[in-house]
C-alpha cells in the first residue's frame, strides 16, 4: 500500500505531541521520519519509529531537551545534546556548521550526549542545500568485531560526504558495515535474502541471512579490514574530540544512547562545478551507474507523485501507537 507524506507526517506527529513533544519540535522530527520514507529509506523512517518511542519511553530520549553550547574555539563548538532526540540535535548541529562555514569559509561542530540521528544523509542532504560541502559521523553501540575478532567492539559508524550540485547534489551515506541493522530488519521482513554475505552467523559462516546476522551480532565491516580500521577511527574522533562515550561506554550501558557526532562544513561557493560535472560523466559513461544520491531524488519525486510504499505491518503498528 502507498500513503502520501501529509499523511504520514501526520501520524508522526499525533504520536510525538502525545508523548510530550512541543508542536514545533514534534512537527520537526515528524517531518524527518516521514522524510527518510519518502527518500526510499524506510529502514530509517516509519520502519524505525516505533523503536524511537520506545526510547523516549524508557528514559534515553528526553522529548524537552534542548542542544547547550559547552565551549567554542575558532571555527569549532562543541555541544550536549541533553539527550535530546538524535535528529532534532543533528539538525542544529549541521545549522550551526554551515553557519559557521558561511561565516569563516568552514565550521565544525562537534556534539555529545545525543541520541541516534536516525538517517545521516538528512544531515548531509542538509548542508548541500544550504550551499556547503558537509561531512558528518556518528558513533553507534558496539554491532561489528573488529578484523580478525568474533566479538562485536565496534560500532557501524556511519559516515556521509555531501557536496552541492545545481543538478542535485552527490551525497554519499554510508556505516561501516555492509549494510545497517535497519536494512537487515528490512530485508528480514520482506523475508528476502540479502544480495551478498552481509556478516556471520552464530557459527562464523558467512551469510545472507538478516536474521542470522543480527542475532550474531558480526556484520561484514565494508573493505574488511578496511571498514574496521574506519570504524575505529570515527569513533576516536566523534568521541575524543567532543569529549562524549565512545563505543565501549555506550555498550557498557546496555542501550544506544549517549552517542557522540561530528559535524564539519566547507563553504562550496568557490566549488568547481565544471571539475564535478566531468567527474560524473567520465565515471558513467556508457553504463548504468548512478552517482551517490542520485536514486534517492529520482525516489523521492515517485513517491511524491504516487504515495510512500509502507510495510503493512509497520504501517499498523504506527496506527496503533
Amino acid at each position: 500500500m502507498r500513503v502520501s507524506f501529509e499523511e504520514m507526517e501526520g501520524e508522526f506527529l499525533r504520536v510525538l505531541e502525545g508523548l510530550g513533544f512541543s508542536p514545533p519540535k514534534a512537527g520537526h522530527c515528524a517531518g524527518i521520519f516521514a522524510g527518510n520514507s519518502l527518500d526510499g529509506v524506510y529502514s530509517h523512517g516509519l520502519n524505525r519509529f516505533p523503536a524511537f518511542v520506545r526510547s523516549v519511553r524508557e528514559g534515553l530520549v528526553d522529548p524537552a531537551a534542548e542542544p547547550e553550547l559547552v565551549r567554542t574555539g575558532g571555527s569549532v563548538e562543541y555541544w550536549d545534546g541533553q539527550q535530546g532526540p538524535g535528529m532534532y540535535i543533528a539538525s542544529m548541529a549541521m545549522s550551526r556548521a554551515v553557519a559557521l562555514a558561511k561565516k569563516g569559509g568552514i565550521g565544525a561542530v562537534s556534539v555529545r550526549n545525543t541520541n541516534h540521528w536516525m538517517r545521516g544523509g538528512t544531515y548531509g542532504w542538509q548542508a548541500a542545500e544550504a550551499g556547503c560541502i558537509g561531512i558528518c559521523a556518528t558513533n553507534t553501540i558496539a554491532n561489528m568485531p573488529a578484523w580478525g575478532s568474533t566479538e562485536p567492539r565496534l560500532g557501524n559508524n556511519p559516515l556521509v560526504i555531501a557536496i552541492p550540485r545545481v543538478k542535485g547534489p552527490v551525497v554519499l551515506d554510508m556505516a561501516m558495515s555492509q549494510f545497517s541493522y535497519g536494512k537487515l530488519q528490512e530485508y528480514e521482513w520482506e523475508s528476502r535474502e540479502l544480495p551478498v554475505p552481509g556478516g556471520y552467523d552464530d557459527k562464523g559462516v558467512l551469510t545472507t541471512n538478516p536474521g542470522a546476522i543480527k542475532a550474531s551480532r558480526r556484520t561484514l565491516p565494508i573493505g574488511y579490514w578496511k571498514g574496521s580500521g574506519l570504524s575505529l577511527i570515527l569513533d576516536v574522533l566523534t568521541a575524543g574530540l567532543s569529549g562524549g562515550w565512545s563505543v565501549g561506554e555506550i555498550t557498557a550501558s546496555g542501550k544506544e544512547y549517549r552517542l557522540s557526532q561530528f559535524f564539519l562544513c566547507i563553504n562550496a561557493a568557490y566549488l568547481d562545478e565544471g571539475v564535478m560535472e566531468d567527474i560524473l560523466a567520465y565515471t558513467r559513461s556508457g553504463d548504468n551507474v548512478a552517482y551517490p544520491g542520485e536514486r534517492t531524488l529520482a525516489t523521492r519525486l515517485k513517491n511524491r507523485r504516487e504515495g510512500i510504499p509502507v510495510n503493512d505491518k509497520a504501517w499498523k503498528t504506527l496506527l496503533e501507537l
